[in-house]
């Protein structure tokens, strides 16, 4: 029973959030956006201790339940282990904890969380890369299927449905999802749980903090038979079958052991710990880690981390009947643009794992990821497809990190995330001597007035002037110009947001 539960909860918890990256409507991040607030790397970096004291709680309490139930990642790997265990069954054997190397990507991510490499942080947090997989890899899928269906339906009169683009929204952050999946899923398929028992720097934390769990999997000695069986089903070879013993740091708590177990020998119940030994099995063990790492060194690593990092349905467009601009090409912008709500670059650059769920809840396509390796995967906004409409304010909902701070719609309009600059050689009223002013009708503050080139002329030419008080660097301005294949006027982002 304990294992079909967990079964059932995981695949829960997995397709909830998977509906997070695919869903391009806004209504699932209404219901279910807090399990992306859940999961621990992004509890950590916005300092949510009530999120921390909940995981740190759990895991006191029952084990690594986290790892095998909340987090997509982990789930994902039982699943792939699950397939390759239909062609080979037994297939697990016991194998000595790899402490070099798990405490060595611990370490190397608290220091680079200390010192502001967060691109290290976002490659081995393992929400993030669930989180790039599945808007990499599973949201097309899921999009074309929907633009299939509307096809469908078209075909009876019907609008039930309405197409969305599919598009890779950034070729690094695409080609990071890919190795990815394959380095997991391979080491799924032949180890199981071989990711989170030697490199994931959360099993890590939370294996050191099972060891001291109420609740554990133990070997009774009398009923025992020596058979094996539960060492050859332990996905996270933990399982010491000859010497009565269980590495609690490695066990994800799948109860697959205790379902092999055909003698009644495996047992989850609570384990009483003595001041100095741990009885287990029957046999008196040492209540230090089986893998090397002293409580108080641990408490030190853990305390520097935590002291380091303290919709709506989608809108068409409708531009007042002018023209969508195709083949729009990316200005070189000196400053980058990050949402309203992120604050600064900086706080972006800190509090953000590149999880790509905001790039996914974008409805105006105005999000991809950066392919800087100072801001590696991170969000940035680009105007090509379209431009951030005053009235949405999706990415700061759905961040579950801080990153990008909730706002409200009221807000929005009058932080300045970025300002327009014009271009003068590029205008078409200079280059092509005809009168535009689209750029003027499109501002939504009233930033861009057309000045006349001669005032004494009364049917003479229009060129727009930029009140870079007014401005917020929405991008209609940038999107909506027809100059191709640049802009003639482009939004160059603020260091620091402020309002106007």
């Amino acid at each position: 029973m304990l294992r079909k539960l967990r079964i059932i909860l995981a695949c829960i918890f997995f397709l909830l959030i998977t509906l997070l990256f695919l869903d391009f409507t806004g209504a699932a991040h209404l219901w279910f956006g807090w399990l992306a607030k859940i999961q621990l790397m992004p509890a950590i970096l916005s300092a949510t201790l009530i999120v921390v004291t909940l995981i740190v709680i759990l895991t006191l309490l029952f084990g690594r339940v986290y790892c095998s139930v909340i987090c997509p990642l982990g789930v994902l790997q039982d699943g792939v282990s699950n397939v390759s265990g239909k062609r080979k069954k037994n297939r697990f054997r016991h194998s000595p904890a790899k402490s070099w190397l798990r405490y060595g990507v611990l370490g190397l991510v608290v220091a680079a969380a200390i010192l502001g490499g967060n691109a290290v942080v976002s490659l081995l947090d393992p929400y993030a890369a669930y989180g790039r997989i599945a808007s990499n890899f599973f949201a097309p899928l899921y999009r074309s299927g929907n633009n299939l269906l509307d096809w469908l339906a078209a075909r009876v009169s019907s609008y039930a449905f309405y197409p969305t683009e599919v598009w890779v929204k950034g070729w690094v952050t695409f080609g990071v999802a890919a190795v990815t999946l394959a380095a997991v899923g391979i080491l799924a398929w032949r180890g199981g749980r071989t990711y989170c028992n030697t490199i994931c720097p959360v099993g890590t934390v939370l294996g050191f903090l099972s060891r001291f769990s109420i609740f554990r999997l133990t070997l009774n000695a009398e009923k025992c038979k020596k058979c094996g069986l539960c060492e050859r089903n332990c996905k996270a070879s933990c399982i010491d079958a000859k010497n009565l013993t269980i590495d609690t740091s490695r066990c994800v708590a799948c109860f697959s052991c205790m379902e092999a177990c055909r003698f009644g020998a495996m047992k989850y119940a609570p384990v009483r710990i003595g001041k100095k030994k741990n009885i287990q099995a029957g046999v008196a063990t040492e209540e230090r880690s089986a893998d090397g790492m002293t409580r108080r060194g641990f408490m030190s690593i853990a305390g520097i981390l935590a002291l380091s990092q303290t919709v709506k349905a989608q809108q068409l467009r409708v531009d007042g009947g002018l023209a969508e601009i195709q083949d729009k090409k990316a200005p070189a912008r000196k400053t980058p643009i990050v949402p309203p709500g992120a604050v600064s670059l900086r706080n972006m650059s800190k509090s953000c794992t590149a999880c790509q769920l905001c790039v996914s809840a974008c409805p105006s396509s105005v999000l991809r990821p950066s392919a800087k390796l100072e801001t590696l995967m991170q969000p940035e906004m680009s105007y090509e497809k379209g431009y951030c409409r005053p009235e949405c304010i999706q990415c700061s909902q759905v961040c579950p990190t801080g990153a990008i701070r909730k706002i409200a719609p009221a807000d929005k309009s009058a932080i300045s995330i970025g300002k327009a600059v014009w271009i003068k050689d590029s205008c078409i009223v200079n280059r092509d001597k005809i009168q535009c002013s689209s750029c003027a009708n499109s501002c939504l503050t009233g930033a861009i007035t057309l000045v006349a080139v001669n005032p004494e002329d009364k049917k003479s030419l229009k060129l727009p002037v930029v009140n870079k008080e007014l401005c917020i660097g929405c991008g209609a301005c940038e999107n909506l110009c027809p100059a191709r294949p640049l802009s003639a006027i482009y939004v160059e982002g603020n260091v620091v947001h402020h309002l106007i």
